[in-house]
């Protein structure tokens, strides 16, 4: 799998050369899965979309989930992301792995809310068995360097409880961009940097996850997960080595 976020493509914050090495390492490592965890789009203008729609569209990888962020809702661009993504929230079953991508966004707020409307939703995506990764653009729990704001989910606490509860093992979202992992009882929770913007923050580089998932022995019952992150020069740093 490989998780990417905010692309934030706009004239002031996409980087055209970044975001062809990026592509290109993305492409070269043939991934069976894309995962996209919001922030598509600047300030959720057509013009925006556009240019994301053809950054995704190079992505040479036919399953791909995408989720917005709270630049993408910004001048009602969730319009924009139903006209060329469709559902801003959905799930789908690729082998032995389930991904639910949720939209955490609110029309023109920055925080982020899933909803009690949405915890049944979620808990019948993931009831069946196999390797689970729910995605989302804001955070779960809170990560170094993003100042004293409220960096989480509103409902954080209901959210972590019911993906426990449901035996999901990673949780993937990007927001802050900083590459960060936290590992919470037996969930991973992996969080991206920005794959091709200028927004970085203090001594990052634009980057994205490389994740790498071992089918696990019949009798543990357990997974192998190895995630990387990987630089637009190619390098990758190995981040994860766990059975979980």
């Amino acid at each position: 799998m490989v998780q990417l976020s905010d692309i934030h493509f706009s004239e002031a914050y996409y980087m055209p050369e970044i975001a062809d090495s990026m592509l290109e390492n993305i492409n070269r490592s043939a991934p069976d899965i894309v995962i996209i965890t919001g922030d598509l789009t600047e300030n959720g203008l057509a013009s925006e979309y556009n240019g994301a729609k053809n950054f995704i569209d190079r992505i040479e990888c036919k399953n791909k989930v995408i989720v917005p962020g709270n630049h993408d809702s910004r001048n009602a661009g969730y319009l924009f992301f139903e006209d060329i993504f469709k559902a801003r929230s959905t799930f789908g079953h690729f082998g032995e792995v389930t991904v639910v991508g949720l939209d955490s966004s609110q029309p023109d707020l920055e925080e982020g809310h899933i909803g009690r409307e949405n915890y049944g939703w979620i808990e019948k995506a993931f009831s069946g068995s196999g390797f689970k990764v729910f995605a989302l653009h804001h955070h779960l729990i809170p990560i170094p360097r993003t100042g004293r704001g409220n960096n989480v989910l509103v409902d954080a606490g209901d959210v972590l409880e019911l993906l426990d509860r449901s035996g999901v093992n990673l949780v993937l979202c990007g927001h802050w961009h900083i590459p960060w992992v936290w590992r919470l009882n037996d969930m991973l929770v992996v969080s991206a940097g920005t794959v091709c913007s200028s927004k970085i923050r203090g001594k990052t580089s634009q980057c994205y996850n490389l994740i790498e998932l071992d089918a696990p022995e019949l009798e543990s019952k357990r997974w192998h997960l190895k995630v990387y992150r990987v630089f637009s020069n190619g390098e990758k740093e190995r981040v994860v080595d766990s059975i979980i």
